[in-house]
C-alpha cells in the first residue's frame, strides 16, 4: 500500500444526559440515549499515515502499530485499544498494514473529563480517511462509538443527542447533532479538584453498576424522559429547564453507581464543595447548574454572562484546583491529508 496520511481534530464533549451502562459490550452500544455538547477548548489532534516503511503487514507480526501520545510512547493499555480500533479501519479498507498513530491530547486522559470522546473521533476521522475510505458522519459516529461511546458525539458540533439504537449490529446506534442549539451562548466552566487519574475507569464502571447496582434498572428507565425534556429545553432556549435537567440527571447516574457493590464513588470534598457553590450562585441569582461525569470534575453550565462571576466562585472553593472555562466547539474535522 502507498504510505499515505492524515491529521484530523476533534474536540471533547461533556454529556449533559448521560451515557452510563450498555447493552452490548463488545459493540459499545448504550443502554439508553444520550445528550452533550461539544466543547471547543479542550480537545485532540491526531495524525495517522499506514505505510510499508513502519513493517510487514499486522496479520504477518513483521511490524508494530506506532502510537505516541503527547510526545511518548503510548503505555500498552492505550496501545492496545488504538490497534484494536486501527483493526476495524483495516477490515473497512481491505488491506492488512501498519499504521503510526501521533496524538495531542489537550483533554487530562482518564481524568473524567471525557479524553477519549475526543480522541477516539480524531482517531476515527484521521485513521478512515489515511485508509482511503470517505466515510458519512453518521458512519464516523457509528465507527467511533466502537473505541468510545462518548466518542460518537464528538464527530458533531454543539449540541449532539446519541440514540441507543435497536438493532443488534449497532448501525442506528449513532449520534446527530441539534441545530435548535446553535448559537446559544453558553459555556461550561470546569472546576478541577484533583490531578491524575480517577479510582477506576467508566467501562469497569459501568459494568459494575449495571451487574450489581438495585438502582440500576430505574436509571435506564429515566433517560428517555431527560432526553425529551432536555431536547425540549434546547429548542426553547430554556436555560433553567435545561440546566434543572442536567443535574438530575448527573446525581441519579452517581447514585446508581454508588449503589454497586462495591460502591463506586468518584466525588471527593472538593467535588461536594463546588456543587454546593453552584448551588449558592442560583440563590444569590446567577443561572448555574453543575453536572459530573464518571469522575471528581464538576462542570458549571452557565451563560456566556455569567461567566467571570462563576469562574471566581468556584476558584475561591476550597478544594478546587484551578478551572477551565469551555464553549460550545466544532465537530471533527481534516486539517490536512495525502491521499492513497
Amino acid at each position: 500500500m502507498k504510505a499515505s496520511w492524515c491529521t484530523a481534530v476533534a474536540g471533547t464533549n461533556i454529556a449533559l444526559v448521560k451515557y452510563w451502562g450498555k447493552r452490548d459490550a463488545r459493540l459499545n452500544l448504550p443502554a439508553a440515549g444520550s445528550l452533550s455538547l461539544t466543547l471547543k477548548e479542550l480537545g485532540t489532534r491526531t495524525t495517522v499515515r499506514f505505510g510499508a516503511h513502519l513493517g510487514g503487514p499486522a496479520g504477518e507480526g513483521g511490524g508494530r502499530d506506532r502510537v505516541r501520545l503527547n510526545g511518548q510512547d503510548a503505555d500498552e493499555k492505550t496501545r492496545g485499544r488504538v490497534v484494536a480500533f486501527l483493526d476495524l479501519i483495516r477490515v473497512l479498507a481491505g488491506f492488512d498494514t501498519r499504521a503510526e498513530v501521533v496524538t495531542e491530547n489537550t483533554v487530562p486522559t482518564a481524568a473524567g473529563l471525557a479524553s477519549s470522546a475526543s480522541g477516539f473521533a480524531a482517531l476515527a476521522l484521521a485513521a478512515s480517511r489515511a485508509a482511503g475510505l470517505n466515510l458519512t458522519p453518521s458512519e464516523l459516529s457509528a465507527l467511533a462509538r466502537r473505541g468510545s461511546g462518548s466518542a460518537a458525539r464528538s464527530i458533531f458540533g454543539g449540541f449532539v443527542v446519541m440514540s441507543p439504537g435497536v438493532l443488534p449490529d449497532g448501525s442506528d446506534a449513532v449520534a446527530s447533532p441539534l441545530p435548535e442549539g446553535d448559537g446559544w451562548p453558553v459555556r461550561l466552566v470546569v472546576a478541577v479538584t484533583t490531578e491524575g487519574a480517577k479510582s477506576i475507569g467508566s467501562t469497569a464502571a459501568m459494568e459494575r453498576t449495571a451487574r450489581t447496582s438495585p438502582f440500576y434498572p430505574a436509571w435506564v428507565e429515566s433517560v428517555p424522559r431527560d432526553l425529551q425534556d432536555a431536547a425540549a429545553a434546547i429548542a426553547a432556549r430554556d436555560f433553567d429547564g435545561l440546566g434543572r435537567i442536567a443535574e438530575r440527571n448527573a446525581v441519579r447516574m452517581h447514585a446508581s453507581a454508588m449503589a454497586a457493590d462495591p460502591p463506586i464513588l468518584y466525588w471527593n470534598t472538593a467535588t461536594w464543595a463546588a456543587m454546593q457553590t453552584v448551588r449558592d450562585l442560583r440563590a444569590r441569582g446567577i443561572a448555574a447548574y453543575f453536572t459530573i461525569d464518571a469522575g471528581p470534575h464538576v462542570k458549571a453550565l452557565c451563560l456566556a454572562d455569567d461567566t467571570e462571576a462563576v469562574e471566581k466562585a468556584l476558584q475561591e472553593t476550597p478544594g478546587v484546583l484551578r478551572t477551565l472555562t469551555t464553549s460550545p466547539g466544532r465537530g471533527a474535522r481534516i486539517l490536512q491529508e495525502t491521499p492513497a
